[in-house]
């Protein structure tokens, strides 16, 4: 698989050189591309890009907003969020923890726990014997180990190193974690390798040599080789070769 990480900015006013569009990231493989999420300052250039097929994590504007005007392609998410989003797409739902084929890719659903108002997803994609998780929203993963078990790259919340962003409504927390509870998560179900997206203004605004140094540290400790994405970014995943 080839991962492209097109936008890794979260919602948020502030932008940078590395953190300038909205999370999206490219996921290609077999001669195929999958979107997952487009964010709404992705609206006028969707067109151009033409992806095979767009996985919706849920329908926030920052992870769902481009698609306001329709897509080129058919668009994939779970039944709560299909409802949110503009009837004229081509639309397909994917029903949570059933494992779908999308392009040629194996594709399952987490629920995970983020926002009452728009129910989200994290997806784990599969290749082969080669899997990745994408949660770019979190609080908690709801089944955490049948998400993480055996896979080769976390791609998670970058919204907060180590300060969370929580609030309760409901009874329920909502908002994000921080990257040092993910990597804890990481570190217990033994996934190797971790980056983090969708930045929030700790990140953006900060000074990238010591944030990625800090990551990296902080990955050390549990583990997991860990890292901060940027837009542009491209990881080319493959199987180990003991594997």
């Amino acid at each position: 698989m080839i991962l492209t990480f097109l936008g890794t900015r979260g919602e948020i006013d502030a932008r940078s050189r590395l953190h300038r569009r909205h999370s999206v990231l490219a996921v290609s493989s077999g001669g195929k591309t999958i979107f997952v999420d487009c964010g709404k300052d992705w609206l006028s250039t969707l067109p151009t890009l033409r992806p095979n097929a767009i996985l919706v994590t849920h329908a926030h504007p920052d992870h769902a907003g481009g698609l306001t005007h329709g897509a080129p392609c058919p668009v994939y998410a779970a039944r709560e969020t299909l409802r949110l989003l503009p009837r004229a797409l081509d639309a397909h739902v994917l029903p949570r923890r059933a494992r779908r084929r999308v392009c040629g890719l194996a594709v399952e659903a987490f629920p995970v726990v983020h926002s009452l108002r728009a129910p989200a997803v994290g997806y784990r994609l599969t290749a082969g014997r080669l899997s990745l998780f994408y949660v770019p929203d979190v609080v908690a993963i709801v089944d955490e180990r049948a998400a993480l078990a055996g896979v080769a790259l976390y791609i998670g919340d970058g919204a907060t190193i180590t300060r969370p962003i929580l609030r309760r409504r409901d009874n329920t927390l909502i908002g994000h974690c921080t990257i040092r509870e993910q990597l804890e998560w990481c570190a217990r179900q033994r996934v190797p390798r971790a980056i983090f997206t969708h930045c929030g203004s700790q990140i953006v605004r900060g000074d990238q040599r010591t944030l990625a140094a800090l990551v990296r540290r902080m990955g050390r400790e549990f583990g997991v080789q860990a890292r901060i994405a940027h837009d542009g970014m491209r990881v080319v995943l493959r199987q180990a070769p003991s594997e």
